[in-house]
């Protein structure tokens, strides 16, 4: 045997790897399959495998890759993996390479966001419990967009129509790409820390999904729930839909929309206040009217014609009631009295010291209880013999 022609595991493995690094339809391939044995690794690097009805294959993503996800991968999920085919020299096994990875069948940011959406609902965010009513007329009010966007000037046209009154506070942030988020996410901070209006709006104009992604942030959400100020969100036209509009207290179709949903119409302000006013004089005109009857019906009485004549008759009247009560007085004290000697009467004849002043006794025992029978008492038994004046101590034999 040729000692040339023997290999190594290492070198074989070499070899291979070098034959698949140069095959051109290994390098970028799509790969159809289902996700299993998801992991990430505290390195960042995710490991994998796909697998369909008739095989599996091992799969690796390294965390500069990963960082672009917009989803998270979960086992079961189906997609379509890009990357390339390769030997890992250690194991001796092929595997893939992955840079990118899309659901099967629906685009990763729309995967991104159901599952943001999922897992934000779950925890609460969206609960129409926490949403907080809208001041009915701020003087301050926040908005959070570009500065340059179209947006902003249509906020502020409509505002300074509707409710000219109102001071506006303008936070510019970048509202498309990988700054956006942490931008507006702090400018919403910023503005609930320090109070610096009654309320916000946060959004831009209409775009694609991936120009309206960084209100699908979960930052940017979790900064609206937890601002104490009520946050409108108005994120491009009517029919586009982010997490921001589900956290918000208030979705606006539009800025402009939201610009009018935060703001009174001055102009019926005063039309109000014009038709107030005219109440408020018609009524005070027929109260005025009716007093000034109540007052004319007053100054006719006798009372006031003619004091001193209707004192006069208030004092014949006391001396006719003060007359009337005393000689009551005097009846009710005759008869009470007569009731009295009555009864005083009645009860002097039934006063048993009547029955003794007569030549009567009364036989009391030691216990002060009268004797009425010879049941009461026995022989040898002593008791008092009460008499009209005296009493005298005896004894039964």
């Amino acid at each position: 045997m040729d000692e040339r022609q023997i290999l190594t595991v290492t070198e074989l493995n070499e070899y291979l790897k070098h034959v698949f690094d140069s095959m051109p339809r290994l390098e970028n391939i799509y790969i159809r399959g289902e996700l299993s044995n998801y992991k990430v690794y505290p390195s960042g690097h995710h490991y994998f495998t796909m697998k369909d009805a008739g095989g599996a294959l091992r799969c690796v993503m390294f965390r500069s890759s990963a960082a672009r996800l917009r989803f998270r991968p979960q086992d079961g999920m189906k997609v379509i993996a890009l990357g390339r085919v390769t030997v890992y020299p250690r194991d001796g096994a092929y595997q893939l390479y992955v840079t990118s990875i899309t659901p099967d069948g629906v685009g990763d940011l729309q995967m991104a966001f159901e599952q943001l959406k999922e897992k934000l609902y779950k925890e609460g965010l969206f609960d129409p419990a926490h949403k907080k009513p809208l001041p009915l007329c701020p003087m301050r009010v926040g908005i959070v967009t570009s500065a340059a966007g179209a947006a902003v000037h249509d906020i502020i046209r409509v505002l300074r129509k509707r409710w000219p009154v109102a001071k506006l506070l303008l936070l510019p942030v970048r509202v498309q790409g990988e700054e956006a988020p942490p931008e507006i996410a702090a400018a919403v901070r910023y503005a609930g820390t320090y109070d610096v209006a009654d309320v916000l709006i946060v959004g831009r104009g209409g775009g694609s999904m991936e120009d309206l992604w960084c209100f699908n942030d979960e930052r940017v959400a979790r900064a609206i729930y937890d601002c104490p100020i009520p946050v409108v969100s108005a994120v491009g036209h009517e029919p586009d839909v982010t997490i921001a509009d589900f956290v918000a207290d208030l979705r606006a179709a539009t800025p402009s929309n939201a610009a009018e949903l935060v703001s009174p119409d001055i102009a019926d302000l005063r039309g109000a206040v014009r038709e107030n006013a005219v109440r408020l004089a018609s009524s005070m005109e027929k109260r005025l009217r009716q007093e000034r009857e109540r007052l004319d019906a007053l100054a006719q009485r006798p009372v006031l014609r003619d004091p001193k004549n209707y004192l006069a008759v208030c004092r014949q009247t006391l001396d006719a009631e003060s007359e009337r009560l005393t000689s009551l007085m005097a009846a009710a004290l005759a008869e009470a009295k007569r009731a009295y000697a009555e009864k005083a009467a009645r009860l002097d004849a039934m006063s048993p010291l009547k029955v003794l002043g007569r030549g009567y006794a009364i036989a009391v025992r030691p216990d002060g209880k009268v004797i009425k029978s010879k049941k009461d008492i026995k022989s040898g038994e002593t008791f008092t013999l009460k008499l009209k004046k005296d009493e005298i101590e005896c004894a039964v034999k």
